[in-house]
């Protein structure tokens, strides 16, 4: 199978980690396809730029979604989700409703580590929408940008592994799901320094978008996420 996923920024750099990420995780015989929206913030960290990076994703699958059997957004929060199962007709799974059920399948409760502090509330309304808030113990913020998080790979462990360990120690997580696509690759190393899971929403979602395709389903275009009726849109700049 082809998996599209789509970095919801459009730094060249973070694709490449989310791209490393889904080839590891996936299984063999599917094939990754990375993308960088052409246009969008370099970064997702305010509500104004995840509504840019949403129309930026929605431009990107528009584009490259054809002869895809899945597609992965691969940003943390709500970046258009709904609008891409409108769009399309094969699964599309975002990193946040990826990780948070994949971690409740291994603990009654989890929580997340993401990058500033104001994109926990974003993430926290994600949970409510998808209906699992009542299964986080909390959201915990690093105060490392998006941008900063490759820059010293060792730092940032460092950074989400002692804000893993107060989750697991304060919030009584019992599970970590990593909040940022751009944490992507050090799941392992923080579940190694906190002794709990630690999920990584990339991979995640590209296992669900397996699992989906191997069971022949398709997102159902009975009620909400049926096709848009044609109508014209008055200065749509692209």
């Amino acid at each position: 199978m082809r998996v599209l996923v789509i970095n919801i920024n459009t730094s060249p750099a973070m694709t490449e980690v989310i791209a490393a990420e889904a080839r590891a995780a996936a299984s063999p015989g599917t094939e990754i396809v990375a993308a960088t929206p052409r246009f969008g913030p370099a970064s997702v960290e305010s509500g104004l730029e995840g509504y840019l990076a949403a129309l930026g994703a929605i431009d990107c699958a528009r584009r490259e979604a054809a002869g895809h059997d899945a597609v992965v957004l691969a940003g943390f929060g709500e970046i258009g989700r709904d609008a891409l199962q409108e769009l399309l007709s094969v699964p599309v799974i975002d990193i946040t409703d990826a990780a948070a059920h994949v971690a409740c399948l291994l603990g009654r409760t989890f929580g997340v580590v993401t990058t500033v502090d104001r994109a926990v509330p974003a993430i926290e309304d994600r949970l409510t929408l998808n209906g699992l808030a009542s299964r986080c113990a909390g959201v915990r913020a690093v105060g490392l940008g998006v941008l900063d998080l490759d820059r010293d790979r060792p730092a940032t462990v460092a950074a989400v592994s002692a804000a893993a360990e107060r989750a697991v120690r304060e919030d009584r997580a019992e599970v970590v799901c990593l909040g940022c696509a751009g944490m992507a690759g050090i799941a392992g190393e923080v579940s190694g320094a906190i002794g709990a899971p630690v999920v990584d929403g990339v991979g995640a979602a590209v296992r669900l978008a397996e699992s989906l395709h191997g069971l022949g389903l398709r997102t159902s275009k009975v009620r909400t996420y049926a096709p848009s009726p044609p109508k014209a849109v008055r200065g749509w700049p692209l």
